[in-house]
């Protein structure tokens, strides 16, 4: 049974400031009344009362990695041992997205490992454990959206551009100084910490963390993320789907899935489902809509469609159960 109070949908207020928090996680409340119509006032109350909460957090999440480094794992198991089994690729730092389906026989994961221990999972130790039936494992060519990219549709184009800060990507976290890590480490619980809490977490100048900051922002080689819960977006299906498009039609399929407000998540692969897509959506009735009309022009030949049951681990979020 859900918690009615950690269900409660948020208000049209909340979800306008949520969604200009994903436009930029360090938004100042004086700059979200001013682009929203708000009062300074109202807007720092609604934003504190938030992020102080639990409803929002805001998180700082390195760029992510380049095609081939990470495996989407389908992982069929035994009823009863999925608590087991998802528990321990929770455990693992290599995965940082694990799915159990709403049926509570596939669990879906994301693996991001080199080569070595990769092979030793997907090959030797997965398939020698007598709880998992079957398991298919299938390279990530290319990420047309991920979490980072997803934006909850509560704002005009105008607003969302005013409040997304200018900058262009010019660097990857293999890149990132040791200072530069510093910084990063220290904001992966919390994005908005001040220049000030940093500086007295990673013993740098307050003056050098601040510049540093700016630039890694602007640079976007340190990216903020906005956790949380779709049921308080009014959200209630959570859905993963695996399609197949003709090669010559995947690359269009990807970008117009990644446009989509209620798609969350977009990745080419190997294998014959060469294209998954992960969904927030209202209901059931907007799944069918979103199958039947929005995947209709884009030569989908073939789907498989995967309600998800509960979320174990996604990036950003603590595996479920701690």
């Amino acid at each position: 049974m859900k918690d009615p109070v950690e269900s409660e949908v948020l208000d049209e207020l909340d979800q306008r400031l949520i969604a200009a928090l994903q436009c930029d996680g360090r938004l100042t409340a004086e700059r979200a009344a001013r682009v929203l119509g708000l009062s300074a006032r109202l807007a720092g109350r609604r934003l504190a009362a938030l992020l102080a909460g639990g409803a929002v957090r805001v998180v700082a999440v390195p760029p992510r990695e380049g095609p081939g480094s990470a495996m989407l794992l389908r992982i069929k198991v035994l009823r009863g041992k999925l608590d087991t089994i998802t528990a321990a690729l929770a455990a693992r730092p290599d995965i940082a997205f694990i799915d159990m389906s709403a049926g509570g026989e596939e669990v879906t994961a994301v693996l991001s490992a080199a080569a070595g221990p990769r092979g030793r999972l997907v090959f030797r130790q997965l398939p020698a454990t007598s709880a998992i039936t079957s398991v298919s494992a299938q390279t990530v060519l290319h990420v047309y959206a991920d979490a980072t990219d997803w934006r909850l549709d509560a704002l005009t184009e105008a607003e969302r551009g005013e409040l997304t800060p200018a900058g262009t990507p010019s660097r990857s976290a293999a890149e990132l100084s040791p200072f530069d890590r510093d910084l990063a480490d220290a904001l992966q619980g919390d994005a908005r910490l001040t220049a000030s809490a940093l500086a007295a977490r990673t013993g740098h100048p307050e003056s050098t963390v601040r510049r540093r900051l700016g630039a890694l922002l602007r640079d976007r080689a340190l990216i903020t993320q906005v956790v949380v819960d779709p049921r308080r977006l009014g959200l209630e299906v959570d859905a993963n789907l695996y399609l197949q498009v003709p090669p010559a039609h995947l690359d269009a399929a990807g970008r117009a899935l990644a446009a989509h407000p209620a798609v969350h998540g977009v990745i080419a692969l190997t294998g014959s489902a060469n294209l998954s897509a992960a969904v927030w959506l209202r209901d059931l009735e907007a799944l069918h809509t979103f199958i039947t009309r929005d995947l209709a022009p884009l030569s989908v030949t073939g789907i498989d469609t995967v309600l998800v049951g509960r979320a174990v681990k996604r990036p950003g979020h603590a595996p479920a159960g701690q």
